[in-house]
C-alpha cells in the first residue's frame, strides 16, 4: 500500500468513527462508551476532517470577551463543558486566556484533557444531559460548549441548563448547522434569552 492508498484508507476510517458518532441517539452510557474508545486517536481524526469548531469558539469568546466583561482575558474564568481532549482550551491558550477548568462524559478524553496542562482543573463523569446544579461547582464568567451540541450527542433542552446554571454572563454554544436545524436551537436560544450573535453553526 502506498502513502497515498493509506492515508485515504486512515481518513476514511476517521470520517466512519465521527458518522458513528453521530448515531449515538444521545444515550450517555453509549456516548461514554464510544469516546473512551475514541480518545486516543480523536484529534487527528477530527484533524483529518478539518475540524474548526474549538478555533471558531475561541473566535468568538476573543471577540465577546472585552465587550462583555470588565476584566482583562487572563483573568477571565472559563467553564468548557465538553472539553474532549482539550482542543478548545489549545485555542484558547493561543487568544491569551489563562483561567480554564473543563468537564466531560467520558473520563478517558478528561484525563487526555489533563495531559495537556492547558486546563486548571478537569472532571470527569459529567453527563450533560442531566442539569448542572447536580454538580456544584465555580460560578464563570464565560461557559463554552463545543461539539456537544451535534447530532447524536445532547438534546437541545441541555441548552437551558447550559446558559443558565454556571455562567455569570456569557454562553457560547457551537452547533453543527445540520443539528441546530434540525433541533430548532435558534428557537432554544430565544427561550434561553441567548443572544443569537453569542453561538455559531457549521456545516
Amino acid at each position: 500500500m502506498n502513502i497515498s492508498d493509506r492515508e485515504t484508507t486512515l481518513r476514511q476510517a476517521a470520517l466512519d468513527r465521527i458518522r458513528a458518532s453521530h448515531a449515538l441517539q444521545g444515550a450517555a452510557a453509549g456516548l461514554a462508551h464510544f469516546y473512551s474508545g475514541w480518545a486516543r486517536s480523536y484529534d487527528v481524526d477530527v484533524g483529518r476532517e478539518e475540524y474548526c469548531g474549538p478555533m471558531v469558539v475561541a473566535e468568538r469568546a476573543n471577540a465577546v470577551q472585552r465587550p462583555y466583561l470588565a476584566k482583562d482575558c487572563t483573568a477571565t474564568e472559563i467553564q468548557d463543558a465538553g472539553c474532549g481532549t482539550g482542543l478548545f482550551g489549545g485555542q484558547m491558550k493561543r487568544c491569551g486566556f489563562l483561567s480554564l477548568d473543563g468537564f466531560d462524559r467520558p473520563d478517558e478524553m478528561a484525563e487526555k484533557d489533563g495531559q495537556t496542562r492547558i486546563y486548571r482543573h478537569v472532571k470527569g463523569h459529567v453527563d450533560l444531559s442531566w442539569p448542572l446544579s447536580n454538580y456544584p461547582g465555580t460560578s464563570y464568567d464565560i461557559t463554552v460548549c463545543c461539539g456537544v451540541f451535534t447530532l447524536g450527542h445532547v438534546r437541545p433542552d441541555g441548552l437551558r441548563d447550559l446558559a443558565t446554571s454556571r455562567a455569570r454572563t456569557v454562553s457560547l454554544p457551537h452547533a453543527r448547522k445540520s443539528y441546530a436545524e434540525a433541533a430548532y436551537l435558534e428557537m432554544r436560544c430565544d427561550v434561553c434569552r441567548m443572544p443569537a450573535s453569542l453561538w455559531r453553526c457549521t456545516v
